[in-house]
């Protein structure tokens, strides 16, 4: 009788073994697949509130300032008004003609009035006299000084020329998958229609912002993600190289949420929800001191004005006018101070 022998398990251990580190490397993938969703959805949520919290400050701020909006901006003419006045009513000689021309300049300059040249030769006289290094601009940034700007933003949003990347390559696999399952024509009756239209419209809107967690999270809601043996090495195999490139690039992601996060927090609103809401912790009233911030330099220009209107009706020499208002008002000795000293500096 021939001898049998038993058949040889080493082959079937080892399978059990590698299936048992594909489980555990699969679970821990997972896992961090998560976790990284998770952190995105925060982050987005927590970007997408400031920004919304932010532009609602900024539009009360706007609201309860417009009447000190006005007044400046009722100001802002009549000084332009007086001067217009001076230069062609007036007899000055060259040398006095000059320091007053400067003196409407450097006010422009300053900020305190909006720049209104009379000529273009104004212009590239006050450009000459404030800004000099301005002229090592190359003509392409002059023309478009927003370049930069914009190429700046365009790295943080697209993907750039030329071939596909791996991440591009992921979204839109995952896009034409959810797709193909979730196309209204698809659909049997107008009740799934209805519904697939709606999740279409969240996939299309996800895909065009390049927003592979949102793809994702769709995908996991409506249970369409991709079935596997989990008896089956190459599917297990195929399942955490799958998982690996989809984690490196969410991760990619959540990383660009912290950067906009940040530079939404250096914009001029974000600055100043943040410092609202930092006196709203000590119970001051931001937004009222800003109005009252605003009032002040009203006080501050009002005075210029009145100072300007002086010498236009003859009430001051020419002598006094470059020397500056004698009287400051005294709840903004700083502010008026930094503008007389811009002001007159060079004449006195």
């Amino acid at each position: 009788m021939p001898r049998t022998t038993k058949p040889s398990t080493e082959s079937t251990v080892a399978n059990g073994l590698a299936l048992s580190e594909l489980h555990l490397r699969l679970e821990y993938l997972e896992k961090q697949h998560q976790s990284i969703l998770k952190q995105i959805k925060k982050k987005r949520t927590e970007l997408n509130n400031f920004v919304e919290k932010a532009r609602t400050l900024a539009t009360e701020v706007v609201h309860r300032a417009n009447p000190s909006f006005q007044k400046m901006t009722q100001l802002d003419q009549e000084i332009h008004a007086l001067f217009e006045t001076i230069f062609t009513t007036r007899k000055f000689g060259k040398q006095t003609l000059k320091k007053i021309q400067a003196v409407y300049r450097q006010l422009q300059s300053a900020g305190i009035i909006s720049i209104k040249p009379d000529t273009e030769q104004f212009q590239q006289e006050l450009n000459q006299e404030f800004f000099p290094m301005e002229e090592d601009f190359s003509t392409e940034s002059a023309q478009n000084p927003h370049q930069n700007q914009h190429c700046q933003a365009q790295d943080y949003t697209s993907f750039g020329a030329g071939a596909r990347t791996e991440t591009q390559q992921k979204i839109r696999s995952t896009f034409l998958r959810l797709a193909e399952i979730f196309h209204p024509d698809k659909a049997q009756d107008s009740e799934t229609q209805k519904y697939h239209t709606e999740i279409m419209q969240e996939i299309n809107s996800a895909y065009q912002e390049g927003d592979l967690a949102r793809l994702l999270e769709i995908e996991s809601r409506q249970q369409v993600g991709e079935r596997i043996d989990f008896n089956n090495e190459d599917d297990l195999t195929r399942k955490c190289r799958h998982l690996e490139q989809q984690n490196q690039i969410l991760q990619v992601q959540y990383e660009n949420l912290k950067r906009e996060l940040r530079l939404a927090k250096n914009t001029p609103e974000g600055a100043m929800f943040s410092s609202s809401r930092k006196a709203k912790k000590q119970g001051i009233d931001a937004v009222a001191g800003m109005v009252e911030a605003i009032e002040s330099q009203i006080q501050a220009v009002s005075e210029i004005r009145d100072f300007v209107k002086d010498f236009q009706q003859h009430q001051l020499t020419i002598q006094e006018f470059l020397a500056g208002p004698v009287s400051l008002y005294p709840s903004e000795p700083e502010l008026l101070q930094d503008i007389l000293e811009q002001m007159f500096s060079e004449l006195i």
